[in-house]
């Protein structure tokens, strides 16, 4: 009886270990799978890039057996379309979006963790709320009022109804609740004010919280198609959604000049992933955007 006492932790223990490597097993598998459902979408796209529009539009065999690779497409896109000052239009409203993002979110969200105010809690109700109202529902109202103040094909009209950030707020204000108020005590037994505190102290301590807001808006607001196609009309400051959306609407049945324009589209995007994917993962785990 002992004996059989003493082998039954043994026999659990195993049995643990033997569920833990089935289910480690079972996440890679599915890990697996999901990079493979990935990647071959995007490779074919690379593949389809670079073959003639000929060989595209006769589907997807002729294309993976086909062995003149040719940037036909891409200097055709270069030719007909300005890439360049579309990618200039984007890179100057995304990262301006993301630094109006990032002050307003961050001082909205220290006021609601930090300042006692009447009505604090209804405020931040109604930043909740902001989440599930589609920005669709807002595309007229921006566009009347940035007619009104003549801010129609400017950058200003592309950027400004980007900037209220109702998720930014909620991040921050998660992030800075989670962050130990010691430190700022002591400041404010030194004589240290709102401002102080929220610039030298919450601040330096939320950079993960900083990454993952400035990363996420950044996709978003060069990924936006519907905004700016509607308040921009002027060719010089069309975004590369919008150039790439017009250059599509000529090119008509030509699937490697499509794929090419998809391609340039995304190349920003991928890169930026690529040199800040430690920052992205660092944000992710540390700010509540997790499942």
């Amino acid at each position: 009886m002992t004996a059989l006492s003493a082998a039954a932790p043994g026999r659990r223990q195993a049995s643990t270990v033997s569920a833990t490597r089935v289910f480690d097993t079972l996440c890679l598998v599915v890990v697996v799978i999901f990079a493979v459902l990935w990647v071959l979408p995007t490779a074919f796209a690379v593949r389809t890039s670079l073959v003639e529009n000929t060989t595209a539009a006769q589907g997807a065999t002729a294309i993976a057996g086909s062995g003149d690779l040719t940037l036909h497409s891409y200097l055709a896109l270069f030719a007909q379309g300005d890439v360049l000052n579309w990618s200039l239009s984007s890179a100057i409203t995304s990262v301006v979006t993301v630094v109006l993002t990032l002050v307003t979110a961050s001082m909205a969200a220290f006021a609601l963790s930090r300042l006692r105010f009447r009505g604090k809690r209804a405020v931040f109700l109604v930043v909740l709320a902001g989440i599930v109202i589609p920005g669709q529902v807002l595309i007229v109202p921006w566009f009347r009022e940035l007619g009104a103040f003549g801010l129609l094909n400017t950058y200003w009209a592309v950027i400004l109804p980007q900037v209220p950030s109702a998720i930014a707020v909620f991040v921050f204000k998660q992030f800075f609740d989670g962050l130990p108020r010691e430190i700022e005590e002591a400041a404010v037994v030194e004589g240290a004010g709102p401002w102080t505190l929220y610039r030298r102290i919450v601040l330096p301590l939320s950079r993960p919280a900083i990454s993952a807001v400035a990363i996420f808006t950044f996709v978003w607001t060069w990924n936006n198609l519907l905004w700016p196609l509607i308040a921009v009309s002027n060719p010089a400051l069309m975004t590369v959604p919008v150039g790439l959306a017009t250059v599509q609407g000529s090119f008509g049945e030509r699937y490697a000049d499509v794929m090419a324009s998809s391609i340039l589209g995304a190349l920003p995007l991928v890169l930026l992933f690529l040199f800040f994917q430690r920052r992205i993962v660092e944000g992710v785990t540390s700010t509540g955007l997790k499942g």
